[in-house]
């Protein structure tokens, strides 16, 4: 099996040293979480996985903001944000990366062997590892499963993410970093992680949450800080674009090189504009509300 250099591949000890569990900061060995809590049991949670530098965690309150969503859509109590945050310092102080993510999950809590709601009380778990730095370009490939734009947990950041483990192992076994999902429709809709757009004559078009795809933090302050349509793209179209890139939480804005059978220029100039813009105006915002 080839393997692909991106981010979805950390510095050696990834092992968190502290995590938050509940309403106290422990060391790693000691954090446990029962082994009937629905998040386990049926992934009856929610997360968040937030990028980690020397300034700390990056855009606090916009993750913050969509836990709720998440949570609201699941029917779980609604996080108390100050807690959150609380924990989220608590466990990246004293980081020794220069790059890293921090995992925010919020369960039903203890709850029965089946889909039946959880008894609670809620479990919130926060976490922390190194990252290596992704590089600036990387290879995609589309995956033979689809999305279902009308699902119930369609754009929900929830713990049930087997349909995207398989999607990224698949991508991974092509040599590729990221797996990406057409819709139904057979519109494209977005990769396992990430969210994907493309420049066609100079247009930046990305697909609309109509599509299935998720509200990403980062793909959401693109659209605020550059000039971007929605709209939906079938897989032909979107591949013949003269531009490719991903967003997310790691990746920032990645240039994609490679799509399928597809080629792409490593010097394309939107894409470079817009990476170097999302650098400067999150470097000038570290929480942009």
């Amino acid at each position: 099996m080839t393997t692909a250099p991106d981010v979805q591949r950390t510095t050696p000890n990834t092992a968190p040293r502290r995590v938050w569990v509940g309403d106290r900061l422990l060391e790693a060995e000691e954090a446990t979480v029962a082994a009937t809590d629905h998040g386990l049991v049926a992934g009856g949670g929610v997360f968040e996985s937030l990028k980690v530098t020397g300034r700390g965690a990056f855009a606090v309150t916009r993750h913050l903001q969509r836990l709720s969503r998440s949570a609201a859509a699941l029917g779980l109590p609604e996080p108390d944000h100050a807690l959150v945050r609380t924990a989220v310092e608590a466990v990246v102080e004293g980081r020794d990366y220069d790059l890293g993510i921090v995992r925010v999950t919020w369960t039903g809590g203890v709850g029965p062997l089946g889909s039946g709601r959880a008894f609670g009380p809620p479990t919130l778990v926060v976490a922390d590892a190194p990252a290596a730095w992704p590089p600036e370009e990387t290879a995609v490939v589309t995956v033979p499963w689809t999305r279902n734009e009308h699902g119930a947990m369609t754009g929900v950041k929830t713990t049930s993410y087997g349909e995207n483990v398989r999607g990224l192992a698949y991508a991974v076994e092509r040599d590729a970093s990221e797996g990406i999902f057409c819709n139904t429709a057979g519109h494209v809709c977005e990769g396992t992680g990430s969210n994907l757009f493309v420049v066609v004559d100079g247009e930046v078009v990305t697909s609309p949450l109509s599509s299935g795809a998720l509200a990403g933090v980062t793909r959401a302050l693109v659209l605020e800080w550059a000039e971007v349509s929605e709209r939906d793209l079938t897989l032909a179209e979107a591949q013949a674009a003269d531009e490719v890139f991903l967003t997310s939480s790691l990746r920032d804005v990645q240039r994609v090189t490679r799509w399928d059978d597809h080629r792409y220029s490593a010097d394309g100039p939107v894409t470079g504009r817009l990476r170097r813009l999302f650098a400067e105006r999150s470097e000038s915002d570290w929480d942009p509300r």
